[in-house]
């Protein structure tokens, strides 16, 4: 089995610190800066775009934490509560998630807040802020465990090429089912067959143009139950 769990902290081109798992040859985020494009593609694209208040955020790949923090932080800014379910099979090494840099890209009043998300619990719905839970889960995802209903869904694993297994069509149709009428999917991967795929089960696509340095990303909206 490869060595997923070895990464190594790199910075992108603006500063901001993403990881490189030597194993897939792959970075966490775009390195041409990680705060950039999950502030594009799961908060402006994603968060942003829902409706429903509370809504429910089900997060495919932990990973940093970035998205966690980012979304904390609007949901404080306005006045939004968010449920935070993540799922992540190789959590982060301490050591590791003390070195990251985000909190120094955001406000001073929510630097704080990405060591609280990390210190968070496993497997335990942890009070974050009075507007954000977070619900990490350390568990393996292509064993298809039951999901709560979401409003949006936060697709931010490795690659296709990468990963295949987070792109299957029995992962995908599990975690789509999750999703309540006009619930939402976002994800920077744009690739033909992801596209296909959620097709199949019913979803609207949107091809929106990408962060810098990607063409596309993708936003699937689940208009009937799949």
């Amino acid at each position: 089995m490869e060595d997923v769990q070895h990464v190594e902290l790199e910075l992108c081109a603006d500063g901001t610190h993403t990881l490189f798992v030597p194993a897939l040859e792959e970075h966490y985020h775009s390195t041409r800066g990680a705060v950039q494009e999950s502030l594009y593609v799961y908060i402006e694209r994603g968060l942003q775009h829902c409706a429903e208040n509370p809504c429910t955020v089900l997060e495919v790949g932990f990973g940093t934490g970035l998205n966690a923090l980012l979304s904390a932080i609007y949901a404080i800014e306005h006045n939004r509560n968010v449920h935070f379910v993540s799922y992540e099979k190789f959590p982060l090494a301490p050591e590791i998630a003390t070195q990251l840099n985000y909190a120094d890209f955001v406000e001073t009043q929510y630097a704080p807040l990405l060591a609280k998300i990390h210190r968070a619990a496993w497997n335990e719905v942890i009070e974050i802020t009075p507007q954000f839970t977070l619900h990490k889960i350390h568990s393996d995802l292509t064993l298809l465990p039951p999901l709560i209903p979401c409003n949006l869904i936060y697709y931010d694993a490795f690659a296709p090429g990468k990963q295949p297994e987070m792109w299957s069509e029995k992962l995908l149709s599990h975690v789509c089912s999750a999703l309540q009428a006009n619930g939402f999917l976002v994800t920077y991967c744009a690739q033909g067959q992801v596209r296909r795929t959620l097709k199949s089960f019913g979803l609207h696509i949107e091809r929106l143009p990408g962060p810098p340095g990607k063409w596309e990303m993708l936003r699937a909206t689940k208009i009937m139950d799949i």
